[in-house]
């Protein structure tokens, strides 16, 4: 930046030498430990201070009275004393295992309760007692391990994310991710004390490759994160037009897409909302095209079309940043990125995606069940090139395009796979 304000003209810098990082995965992960603590029979019933008035404690009294009715007809869940282990954890945990997996991982020895192994199922649970379960560990799907760093100083680190890789643990991935090998990084060569590690400021998905921004401090952390917060936020409040699209944003992120068909349309901005809907398989529900849902925002500009492959090349830029936000806005205007397994025209679901299916009661206490997906990687053709944060000293971080956009040319003059890491002032 000069001093009169104005932007310095973008300087293309030589290559600089590829660093990389990781360490090969473990063939078994080391399980997970979840802990619960069984609440007094009434806990969390308001009691009435000193301070009341009569009327308003007779007004209580009686609503008091219409709940412990309405308590013992309908006999609510939170009400946990008196239960049996095998009671608790089959309706508790009823979608991680059916009544048969709970009671091998019993039998395993997996659960405790107040430190003690339980290998009575009908234990009786008490008021204030803690359980602790062990899921087994086990043999997570393929991924990559090897990250190549773009940029680093003492607040962050810019990696180039793999297609396949995920960032956070979930589902079968719980070691087998970006965080994992960021704190792997951290401790290497030093003592059994963990050391501070960086960690991931926002997420790409698995099938995603991509420029990834971790926080090396607490301090680049909350501001990192309150920069792409903003942009999302915003999106509610302005009108969705090309004039304001970066009115707001301190991050601008730029993804290459390849999807179905051929898009007549130089630029289109979509702006359809995205919800959570029930859907098989996923306790958590699903993100599709919903117009009860949160407004989000993408401008994308059309790079080259392929008619004789009936595809098309494009650039998204997204102002909001919603769960599979690009899948769903792609798919809605009726050009789902190619190799997507679950987005179809519409911006709904086609059928189980394995990224959202959790199996991990398969791969413990000893079941065997038959599921009609798998975690393999998801070859899905997009990629984060492209994050502009305008409080760095380098303004621009974007990486080399992968093969999918490196056997298309941009224009008649540049090619797209020799393009060189910019790291522009």
């Amino acid at each position: 930046m000069s001093s009169s304000g104005k932007p310095l003209p973008s300087t293309t810098l030589p290559r600089l030498p590829i660093m990389t990082f990781g360490e090969p995965w473990p063939d078994l992960n080391d399980g997970l430990t979840y802990r619960d603590l069984i609440p007094p029979p009434h806990a969390g019933l308001y009691q009435p201070s000193e301070s009341f008035t009569y009327m308003r404690l007779v007004m209580f009294l009686a609503l008091l009275t219409i709940f412990r009715s309405l308590f013992f007809i309908f006999w609510l869940p939170n009400n946990l004393t008196g239960l049996t282990v095998i009671e608790y954890y089959s309706k508790k945990y009823k979608n991680s295992a059916p009544v048969q997996g709970w009671l091998q991982r019993i039998k395993n020895k997996q659960i405790k309760v107040d430190g003690a192994v339980i290998t009575d199922p009908n234990t009786i649970l008490r008021a204030g007692s803690e359980l602790v379960y062990h899921r087994l560990p086990w043999k997570e799907p393929h991924a990559p391990y090897l990250l190549e760093v773009l940029f680093e100083d003492n607040d962050l680190i810019a990696l180039n994310k793999p297609s396949g890789l995920q960032v956070l643990p979930g589902g079968l991935f719980q070691q087998r991710t970006v965080l994992s090998q960021l704190e792997w990084r951290a401790n290497k060569g030093t003592s059994s004390c963990k050391q501070p590690h960086a960690v991931p400021v926002h997420r790409l998905g698995r099938g995603t490759s991509g420029v990834l921004l971790c926080a090396k401090t607490k301090l680049a952390k909350s501001c990192l994160a309150a920069y792409f917060a903003d942009g999302t936020s915003a999106v509610g409040n302005e009108s969705c037009n090309n004039a304001r699209f970066n009115s707001t944003r301190k991050i601008s992120k730029f993804y290459r897409a390849l999807v179905n068909g051929i898009i007549d349309q130089d630029q289109v901005v979509i702006d359809q909302p995205i919800g959570l809907v029930k859907y098989p398989g996923v306790a958590k529900g699903l993100y599709v095209a919903s117009a009860s849902g949160k407004l989000a925002l993408s401008k994308v500009s059309i790079l080259e079309r392929n008619v004789k492959n009936s595809s098309t090349l494009v650039q998204v830029e997204i102002q909001s940043g919603r769960p599979h936000q690009i899948r769903i806005h792609l798919s809605f205007i009726g050009h789902p990125l190619l190799g997507d397994p679950l987005y179809v025209a519409g911006g709904q679901p086609s059928c189980f995606d394995p990224e959202f299916i959790d199996e991990s009661f398969a791969q413990d206490g000893d079941l065997r069940i038959q599921f009609q997906g798998t975690a393999d990687i998801i070859c899905m053709h997009i990629s984060c090139f492209l994050l502009t944060p305008l409080h760095m000293s380098r303004s621009r971080l974007s990486h080399h395009f992968p093969l999918f956009c490196r056997q298309r040319r941009k224009s008649a003059e540049v090619d797209i796979g020799n393009e060189p890491m910019n790291l522009s002032v």
